[in-house]
């Protein structure tokens, strides 16, 4: 019976992560908040930034997104590691955009997680993004119309 709670927890997980990228991809922010604890936080050290509470979180969430003409986020699965109610993992990340001042980005970077189950299921209480290798290469290419 063990391993089939873990085999579902670990599905669990994968399908937050999973939600989490979705609802930023839609700018769903109320969505993206429900992912996490109450007093969940999500930190970007690389522009110094960390959000703690839903509050925060959503208000980083949707200043972070209103930066870009477009972005693109994929996520590859990483590792899990269970410990109770409890568990971290990492995730992989690759995305790209350009913001409204021009710039282009290109990101290869890692989520390292902590999550919870709680009576509504795995929860984030934190999500720390490191960026491993970054490229800002104009890019050539347009937005369609209806995406603009």
């Amino acid at each position: 019976m063990d391993d089939m709670r873990a085999i579902v927890d670990r599905v669990e997980i994968e399908g937050l992560r999973a939600e989490f990228t979705d609802a930023v991809m839609m700018r769903d922010f109320d969505r993206d908040v429900s992912l996490f604890t109450p007093e969940g936080a999500m930190h970007w050290p690389h522009i110094d930034k960390k959000f703690v509470g839903r509050e925060e979180i959503r208000a980083g969430i949707e200043w972070g997104q209103s930066l870009w003409e477009f972005f693109v986020q994929n996520v590859h699965p990483g590792v899990v590691r269970l410990d109770g109610d409890t568990a971290v993992g990492r995730a992989y990340i690759q995305e790209f955009g350009r913001m409204r001042d021009g710039s282009s980005h290109l990101k290869y970077a890692l989520y390292h997680d902590r999550y919870e189950r709680t009576a509504d299921g795995w929860k984030f209480s934190e999500r720390v993004y490191e960026v491993g290798y970054r490229d800002s290469t104009p890019l050539p290419g347009s937005v369609p119309e209806r995406l603009g």
